[in-house]
């Protein structure tokens, strides 16, 4: 089970795994607070894509898409997640104020359909 939280929400017991899929660090907030298990910023979409998407929602599609394509190129740290997920719950933390349109939620959705690709074949 995967699931997506902002950071600012307190940790629930049924957060188990916490990772931190933002590439800058959440602001205001200290490691202790956070109580995170990983930070995988490598996970995060580049920077430039990051600020040529400036969370408009009329670019979530586009945004999806080259994220997508750049997760492609990030099959190592994708299997680490879906790794921890087979194992028990994973709780993806992203800053955003957004929490429709983030990287959190646009990777909780490729991890899901690369989840459903690996068990067809």
């Amino acid at each position: 089970m995967i699931q997506v939280k902002r950071v600012y929400a307190a940790p629930e017991q049924t957060d188990s795994f916490r990772i931190l899929v933002d590439r800058l660090w959440p602001r205001g907030l200290s490691k202790e607070k956070l109580k995170m298990d990983l930070w995988m910023k490598d996970i995060a979409p580049s920077d430039d894509l990051r600020k040529w998407f400036g969370h408009y929602p009329a670019k979530w599609p586009e945004f999806k898409r080259r994220y997508f394509k750049e997760l492609d190129g990030k099959q190592e740290a994708v299997e680490q997640i879906l790794s921890r997920a087979k194992n028990g719950a994973v709780t993806m933390l992203y800053s955003s104020k957004d929490e429709a349109h983030n990287q959190a939620i646009a990777l909780k959705e490729y991890l899901e359909s690369y989840s459903l690709l690996s068990r067809e074949t």
